[in-house]
C-alpha cells in the first residue's frame, strides 16, 4: 500500500500568494466592475528588453535549421551562459569562479526548493522572520520543521527580523546547520551591511553552517554598504551557497532563467564524520532531476549582458525603482512608517495601529481596490505589517497612491 508524505501535512494552509489570489477572485466575483491595481506578488509588468528579444528571435530561427538545431543541452547549462555569467556578474568584483561552479536553471525559487535535497533530514535550520516562504516550505516537505505549535514549527529556528533590530537579525542562540539570508531582503525590502555580512560569513565558518544566500534582487542595490554578491566577503567560498534569477534583473519572470553557485570549497559532514562536497551533489542531482533550461531561453539570458541588454535592462530596474520611490514617499506624506524601497523593489510598512496585517489587506482590497501583501503571510514577526511591491505600472502606482491617500488611516 502506498503511504503519502505525511511531511505535506503540517504546511500551513495554502500558498500565501495561492491565498491571496483565491480571495481577489472572490472579490471580484461580488464586485465585477471594480478597477483592481495589483502591488501584491512581485511579477514584474514590463517587457523584455529589445536586445532579448532579438537573441531570442535568433534562437528560434536556429531551431529551424537541422544545421543548427539543438536538443537536449547540458543540464548544467550551456557554456556561453555559465561564461557570460562568471565574466559580467562575478569578475568585475574580484571573484574567480570555475564554470562547474555556476547552474543554470528555470528559476531561484526552483533552486532554493531543490537543494535542500542534499541535505539530511535531521538538520536544523534557521531562517529570518518575516521570510520567503519557499525556505520555509520546502524545508517543512523535506522533514525537517516537526509540528506547527502556537504559530511555529518546534524544529525550525526563528531569527526576528523587524525595525527594532533595524532588519538585521541576531545569530541564532543555538548551534544550526543550514541558515537562510535574503540580501536585499523580501519581504522588508532591506539589506544588510557588508560588515554584518562579514560577521554571518565568520560565524557560518565557526559553527560548521552553510548559508544559503539569496541574491535575487542584486540588481537594485543603490547602497555602497552592502555586497552584490556574498563572495565578494572574505571565506564565503567554504560556507555559502548563492541564488541568483534573471525574473527581476531582466523581466524574466515567464521566460524562466535563473543559476545558483555552489563552490566546490563548500564541504559538509556525512554520518561517519567525512567530508562531502556539495558541488558534485548539486551536479548529479540536475543530471539526475532536470534536463536543462530551453537553448532559446538560455540565449535570451546571454544577451541580458550584451552591451544593449545591459543598458536596457536597466532601464526597466531604474522604471520600477521610481516607482519605489512614489509608493514610498507617498506613504511617508500620510503618515505611514515604511521600510525599503530603496535596495530593492519592495515596500514594507507598519499597518495602522489596532489593525491586523490582514485586515489591513481586506481594507486596501475593498475600499481601494488594491492588492497587496499581508506581512503575517511571511511569518510571525510579519504580522503588524504589510508589503507592497514597485512592479506595477507607472500610471497604477500612482494611481494607488492617490487611492490610498483618501483612506481615513
Amino acid at each position: 500500500m502506498a503511504l503519502v508524505n505525511e511531511n505535506y501535512s503540517n504546511l500551513q494552509s495554502s500558498y500565501l500568494f495561492a491565498n491571496i489570489a483565491r480571495k481577489v477572485a472572490e472579490f471580484q466575483k461580488t464586485h465585477p466592475d471594480a478597477d483592481i491595481i495589483r502591488l501584491g506578488i512581485g511579477d514584474v509588468t514590463q517587457p523584455l528588453a529589445p536586445a532579448v528579444i532579438e537573441s531570442m528571435h535568433k534562437a528560434v530561427d536556429e531551431m529551424s535549421q537541422a544545421d543548427t538545431f539543438r536538443g537536449y543541452g547540458p543540464e548544467q547549462g550551456y557554456e556561453f551562459l555559465r561564461q557570460a555569467v562568471i565574466e559580467h556578474d562575478y569578475k568585475p568584483r574580484g571573484i574567480q569562479l570555475d564554470i562547474d561552479e555556476v547552474f543554470i536553471s528555470d528559476g531561484a525559487k526552483s533552486d532554493v526548493g531543490n537543494i535542500q535535497e542534499l541535505f539530511s533530514a535531521h538538520n536544523t535550520v534557521a531562517i529570518t522572520d518575516p521570510v520567503y516562504p519557499v525556505y520555509l516550505d520546502s524545508n517543512v516537505m523535506g522533514g525537517r520543521s516537526g509540528q506547527f505549535v502556537d504559530g511555529k514549527f518546534e524544529n525550525i529556528v526563528y531569527l526576528p527580523t523587524n525595525a527594532e533590530n533595524s532588519f538585521s537579525p541576531a545569530f541564532p542562540e543555538k548551534r544550526v546547520d543550514i541558515v537562510y539570508l535574503c540580501c536585499p531582503n523580501n519581504p522588508t525590502g532591506t539589506v544588510l551591511t557588508r560588515q554584518r555580512l562579514k560577521e554571518w560569513v565568520d560565524w557560518c565558518k565557526t559553527n560548521d553552517t552553510v548559508l544559503m544566500f539569496d541574491s535575487a534582487y542584486e540588481a537594485f542595490i543603490s547602497s555602497e554598504d552592502t555586497v552584490h554578491s556574498i563572495y565578494e566577503i572574505e571565506g564565503a567560498r567554504e560556507v555559502a551557497i548563492e541564488f541568483r534569477s534573471f525574473s527581476k534583473t531582466a523581466g524574466f519572470t515567464g521566460t524562466r532563467c535563473a543559476y545558483t553557485v555552489v563552490p566546490k570549497d563548500l564541504v559538509i559532514n556525512t554520518a561517519n564524520g567525512e567530508k562531502q562536497a556539495l558541488n558534485p551533489l548539486w551536479n548529479r542531482r540536475q543530471c539526475t532531476k532536470f534536463n536543462g533550461v530551453p537553448y532559446i531561453v538560455q540565449r535570451a539570458a546571454e544577451a541580458v549582458y550584451s552591451e544593449a541588454g545591459y543598458k536596457q535592462t536597466r532601464e526597466a530596474i531604474a522604471y520600477y525603482k521610481e516607482n519605489a520611490r512614489i509608493i514610498r514617499e507617498g506613504l511617508e506624506a500620510i503618515g505611514l512608517t515604511v521600510f525599503g524601497g530603496i535596495d530593492a523593489p519592495y515596500i514594507w510598512l507598519k499597518v495602522p495601529t489596532g489593525m491586523t496585517s490582514w485586515e489591513f489587506f481586506d481594507l486596501l482590497l475593498e475600499k481601494v481596490h488594491i492588492v497587496s501583501t499581508p506581512g503575517a503571510g511571511f511569518g510571525p514577526c510579519g504580522e503588524g505589517y504589510l508589503r507592497l511591491t514597485a512592479f506595477g505600472s507607472r500610471e497604477n502606482t500612482l494611481r494607488a497612491i492617490e487611492r490610498i491617500k483618501t483612506l481615513k488611516i
